[in-house]
């Protein structure tokens, strides 16, 4: 196993720990992260979420058959381009029988012939082309039976679902490291599957650190907040999919810090812990990790969360973030979101996409760091979409937090904005 020192010096050829930018710490992290490769298999109703640990070969086509894709009428291409050929009246064509979904026709066309066809109907013998039933003057009965009359120009092959043309039999359906979705569900009992191999779940236990932090139900003391962090965090990780232990509030008192981290490596995968990773007089993270594992403080270029840790006690990773709560969560979803992923086996949709809209506001920014802003992404119809900021911008307004739905994101070399610049931003939503 590489150290942290290895890595770094894979990763970057220029390290300054005191003014890390938000790329560089995001590429230390990803060459750090080793994916889990324990694996089980779940029912498909339990794979929503989870990361396919094997490649999905189909077992058959789908659609197994050729079958019609509306109801009307199965016939021969060949009818219609015969006609065609020697009349401009519409073509007439005698129907034999009729297929319904389920319930296939029992015998083969002829020349002149057509079969009633429903949605889905297997595609009868002989047939090669299915006319909607709008395209079809009403059927007459006759003495031979009854008759349909077909006005509209069609192509051989118009209105069928060929077998296979979903899926093809022995032919990749979904790779490996993919997150389930609920069409790959559908998709995987289309195939007449019922369960199957995922990656186990990421552990993750986190706590939040400071005598001036209390939990939900205890009074508050002279000088105390109530914990928000956790339960940004406890909302974060479970639309990650993983498994969480939250170990709660620890005090500032360096044998519960130590007992805390000790027991949170021994039992997950990941160790995320809120405040204490500045140089205050009772942030005991930092002594406490050059003992019990190896680590790396960080002040990072970015406004908010810039202080931040990153190491590794014995086997799992840890992640020591700011105490402010928009601080917590900005440096979640830049940096700690994407080594989740990873670890998790998944290895697509790693990064929140970024959308180029006009800003409404002139921004302050100075080159050297990256800024992200909570923002409103909104639209209408004089300036179509485009980006505002929430209110208040300071760490520990939560609010504003509430109040976005996207992160406005200002690049570490950008300078100041012009109202109406095209800006970065990251949206909240499917990421929050």
């Amino acid at each position: 196993m590489n150290s942290l020192r290895e890595v770094i010096a894979s990763c970057l050829t220029d390290y300054d720990p005191a003014a890390l930018p938000v790329a560089s710490a995001q590429t230390i992290i990803n060459g750090f992260v080793q994916p889990v490769v324990a694996m089980q298999t779940v029912p498909v109703q339990q794979a929503l979420g989870r990361v396919l640990a094997a490649e999905l070969i189909s077992p058959l086509n789908v659609p197994a058959h050729d079958n019609s894709a509306m109801d009307g009428y199965a016939l021969r291409a060949d009818d219609l381009i015969a006609h065609a050929a020697s009349a401009h009246a519409p073509c007439r064509l005698q129907q034999i029988g009729r297929a319904l979904a389920g319930k296939p026709f029992n015998g083969e066309l002829q020349p002149g012939q057509c079969v009633r066809v429903m949605t889905g109907a297997v595609l009868p013998t002989g047939a090669d082309t299915v006319v909607p039933q709008e395209l079809c003057l009403a059927p007459s009965d006759a003495e031979n039976g009854q008759w349909v009359e077909i006005a509209a120009a069609l192509t051989r092959g118009d209105n069928v679902r060929y077998a296979g043309e979903d899926l093809v039999r022995g032919k990749p359906v979904l790779a490996r490291g993919r997150n389930l979705q609920p069409a790959d569900l559908g998709l995987i009992a289309s195939l007449g599957i019922g369960s199957v191999p995922v990656f186990r779940q990421v552990r993750v236990a986190h706590f939040s650190t400071g005598d001036e932090i209390a939990s939900i139900g205890q009074p508050l003391a002279p000088g105390q907040v109530y914990d928000s962090n956790r339960y940004c965090l406890h909302g974060m990780l479970a639309r990650l999919g993983v498994q969480t232990i939250d170990m709660g509030v620890i005090a500032d008192d360096p044998a519960a810090l130590r007992s805390a981290l000790t027991a949170a490596a021994t039992h997950a995968d990941v160790v995320i812990t809120t405040g204490g990773v500045s140089v205050g007089e009772a942030d005991f993270i930092r002594s406490l990790m050059a003992q019990l594992g190896e680590v790396a403080f960080w002040k990072i270029a970015m406004r908010p969360g810039r202080p931040m840790a990153f190491g590794r006690i014995g086997e799992s990773l840890f992640f020591g973030l700011p105490g402010n709560p928009v601080a917590v969560m900005v440096t979640f979803y830049q940096f700690v979101r994407e080594a989740l992923l990873r670890l998790s086996g998944q290895t697509e949709r790693l990064q929140v996409p970024l959308l180029r809209v006009p800003s409404r506001v002139a921004l302050r920014k100075r080159p050297g760091r990256t800024e992200y802003q909570r923002a409103v992404l909104s639209h209408d119809d004089a300036l179509g979409w485009s980006v505002s900021l929430t209110g208040q911008q300071g760490s520990g307004v939560l609010r504003s937090m509430s109040a976005a739905n996207c992160l406005l994101v200002l690049e570490h070399e950008r300078g100041d904005v012009a109202c109406g610049d095209l800006v970065s931003v990251q949206l909240f939503d499917g990421l929050v």
